[in-house]
């Protein structure tokens, strides 16, 4: 499958937010961005740079700028999905189409745009790669059936991540009990915490 049918087949699929993504990106093809599809999901650019891009999740979906960072945002409209991990990225965060006022997105659109000509680039910082602690009630699980650790260890550093953060943020341990049951058997079946969500290989 070539690079325009992925596209098409994203934003075709049904979802419970299809008008909203194709109302974005409706508003995106105004613009002089390439609409490209890249990490599975639909990725505008200029001049080989990435800008923006429009993605979907089980609650809501958003339009993402990569540089974020220094859109205005004079309304406070931009949110960082993840604070103390993202500097750069910000997130323009929809739960329904009517939520979307066009205007206002193709204003933020043509800013990163003009920023990417302009060639604004948050410098890139290294960080320190924190070790991931697993949680006691994971770690006794494990130590009851291997065969689960095992599972658990051949996981992306990403999905375990996942993993380990849905049992600490629980904040009861009746709360944390029920979410370590129902990950058990999606860890013994190679599965990642949010692969339903993630948009399907095309």
């Amino acid at each position: 499958m070539n690079e325009a049918s992925k596209i098409e087949a994203y934003y075709e699929e049904e979802h419970f937010f299809k008008g909203g993504i194709l109302l974005l990106r409706d508003i995106a093809l105004k613009t002089k961005a390439k609409e490209t599809f890249k990490w599975q999901s639909p990725v505008y650019t200029l001049h080989g740079k990435n800008v923006f891009w429009i993605s979907r999740f089980k609650n809501h979906f958003s339009i993402g700028f990569f540089n974020g960072v220094f859109l205005k945002d004079p309304k406070g409209l931009l949110i960082n999905a993840q604070k103390g991990k993202t500097q750069a990225m910000r997130h323009l965060k929809f739960e329904a189409e009517e939520q979307i006022d066009s205007n206002i997105v193709l204003a933020y659109i043509e800013e990163a745009l003009h920023n990417q000509e302009k060639g604004l680039r948050l410098s890139a910082t290294k960080k320190k790669k924190q070790k991931l602690t697993i949680p006691d009630l994971l770690t006794q699980a494990f130590e009851k059936d291997p065969v689960t650790q095992k599972k658990f260890n051949n996981l992306t550093p990403y999905k375990q991540r996942e993993y380990v953060e849905y049992i600490i943020d629980a904040k009861q341990m009746k709360t944390k009990l029920s979410r370590l049951e129902k990950i058990l058997p999606m860890i013994n079946a190679g599965k990642g915490l949010n692969d339903l969500y993630r948009p399907k290989k095309q």
